[in-house]
């Protein structure tokens, strides 16, 4: 999954997009060591548990879990990955692009 949102992120980079980790493994010095080692770039919240605020409100169950959500905020898309994840976000930045014409 990392190197496709690397790419992602990259490829979208002049686009209205946002990637958001929410990250549950363990305190703020080892995410962010993590985060370093594995050139995640993106923003995160660190959690520390898999019960904390983000994952609660979210109902998240396990990881990942992956929601796209459009520009008014609605989850349009759910555990979407690779081709598909893109397909979903290409469409809904043509969605906001058709809209403002």
């Amino acid at each position: 999954m990392l190197p496709h949102e690397r790419s992602l992120v990259k490829r979208l980079q002049s686009q209205p997009f946002a990637l958001i980790g929410i990250n549950s493994d363990g305190d703020a010095d080892k995410v962010k060591k993590i985060l370093k080692d594995q050139d995640i770039t993106w923003r995160q919240s660190i959690e520390g548990s898999t019960r904390g605020p983000w994952p609660t409100k979210w109902n998240v169950k396990s990881w990942p879990t992956i929601y796209v959500l459009d520009a008014q905020g609605v989850i349009r898309y759910k555990n979407v990955r690779e081709k598909a994840m893109d397909e979903a976000i290409d469409t809904l930045l043509a969605e906001m692009k058709g809209a403002k014409k």
